[in-house]
């Protein structure tokens, strides 16, 4: 504050003009109303923890129970009409009594004493499903796509890491017999085979992105699937590191820091160069 009592000092000199204050005690008092959100005093800190009498810390501590998980059999994340389709709710146990809660779309659908779920998929079973059993929290939604077609490529995932095996199948409607079956990837052919309708990838990499869709006859009538996307990601990229943004009040209380040291700088050497040459000028007066 000693720099404030100079600048006050100032107006007491008879060739100088009086410093009207105002700019330099606005940007004080944002600093003041500032400076006890902003974590450690003179630290422009990205994080700092709640304190225990922090609103957000009130908040009721997660629940301690396992998260359920649901799989579907077989493995496909996309069926055609009238496929059978098993639901499973894994979680901490499955004897009897242990209910379980069915939800498509964020609506309940089915409760049961058993961890599973089985219907003949229509077209209006397409959507997410989650489950939840009495020892369990409520799990991650699962989608599920039900296609109307004659012939559909079947993929247990969209996604896949570095060095996973990737397992597609090329699916008839009701399950007619195929023959003369051939894979795609982005329009190239991948593989043909007379009669396996599977076609597998032992340890994917990137070149294994792509779209995929498969050909077929029924009986002698070809058919052709709907393209789908797969996509495969680094696996030796370690870990994400999450961004952390700090609070607009923070990013604030850096800048305002900034300005003052701007402000304060350049009002110094100006009132020491006006100070120089007043006092220049008593001299040059007096002589």
């Amino acid at each position: 504050m000693g720099f404030l009592a100079f600048l006050a000092a100032r107006r007491n000199r008879a060739h100088c003009t009086p410093w009207h204050p105002w700019g330099h005690m606005l940007l004080w008092t944002a600093l003041l109303f500032l400076a006890p959100v902003a974590g450690k005093p003179g630290k422009c800190s990205p994080t700092s923890p709640l304190s225990p009498s922090h609103p957000l810390s009130l908040l009721p501590a997660p629940s301690d129970l396992p998260k359920a998980v649901v799989s579907i059999q077989p493995a496909w994340i996309n069926v055609l009409r009238e496929d059978h389709v098993t639901l499973m709710c894994q979680g901490t146990s499955f004897y009897e009594g242990n209910l379980t809660m069915w939800f498509h779309n964020g609506s309940s659908i089915h409760t049961q004493n058993q961890p599973s779920y089985s219907f003949q998929a229509g077209s209006n079973d397409s959507g997410s499903y989650r489950c939840q059993r009495e020892q369990t929290s409520l799990s991650d939604p699962v989608h599920l796509d039900v296609i109307s077609d004659w012939l559909l490529l079947q993929t247990p995932s969209l996604v896949f890491q570095e060095g996973e095996p990737i397992v597609l199948r090329c699916h008839s409607w009701r399950n007619h017999p195929l023959n003369k079956i051939t894979f795609y990837q982005d329009g190239k052919s991948k593989t043909f085979s007379y009669l396996r309708s599977n076609f597998s990838i032992p340890r994917a990499n990137f070149s294994h992105s792509g779209k995929y869709h498969c050909t077929a006859f029924i009986g002698k009538t070809p058919h052709s699937s709907q393209p789908v996307n797969i996509t495969v990601q680094g696996g030796d990229e370690g870990p994400a590191i999450p961004l952390i943004f700090s609070p607009w009040h923070q990013i604030t209380f850096c800048l305002v820091m900034g300005l003052l040291f701007t402000v304060d700088t350049g009002l110094y050497f100006s009132v020491q160069r006006d100070l120089q040459s007043s006092m220049g000028d008593r001299r040059n007066y007096k002589v």
